[in-house]
């Protein structure tokens, strides 16, 4: 209800078109939304679908206030990850789905990491629960540096084709 925008694409700072945002249509695709604007602060991973009513679903005090297309991506997934900031520590390379890197690599801590391939989301508890973090190909060398406080990641998923 009320005003609305259309996007299709990255979406760094929606208060120039809505003064608050508290529902969505997503057509097509998937995106991530941010509760801050250069997608900043709590994010949260939305596919086709209708989200009536944001901050009820998610929790959340406030609204949308930036979006991130994520491109569909039909090829491998790849990445490393880090018990410590600047690729310190252990590491591992995952190329699937991990619901609790401590029962599969008794890894306490997920501090940095390197996307080879593919789009993925990383979670801060086990089994896929609690904040979320999209992350596209790249070097990701302190997740404090992202503005992640405790800054650590418990489970891992694979942002697939399946999702569009």
């Amino acid at each position: 209800m009320g005003r609305s925008y259309e996007c299709s694409g990255d979406f760094a700072d929606m208060s120039s078109y809505l003064s608050r945002c508290h529902s969505c249509r997503v057509e097509r695709g998937c995106f991530m939304v941010y509760d801050r604007p250069n997608y900043m602060g709590n994010q949260y991973f939305m596919r086709r679908g209708e989200y009536a009513d944001y901050m009820s679903m998610f929790g959340m005090n406030d609204c949308i206030r930036s979006c991130r297309m994520i491109p569909m991506y039909r090829g491998s997934y790849r990445m490393r990850i880090y018990e410590r900031e600047n690729f310190g520590g252990q590491m591992y390379e995952m190329m699937d789905d991990c619901d609790n890197i401590m029962d599969r690599y008794r890894m306490n801590n997920c501090m940095s990491c390197h996307v080879m391939d593919g789009h993925w989301l990383m979670y801060e508890q086990p089994h896929y629960r609690g904040r979320m973090m999209y992350m596209r190909p790249g070097e990701y060398r302190n997740f404090m540096n992202m503005g992640w406080s405790g800054a650590r990641f418990m489970s891992m998923r694979r942002i697939m084709d399946s999702y569009y």
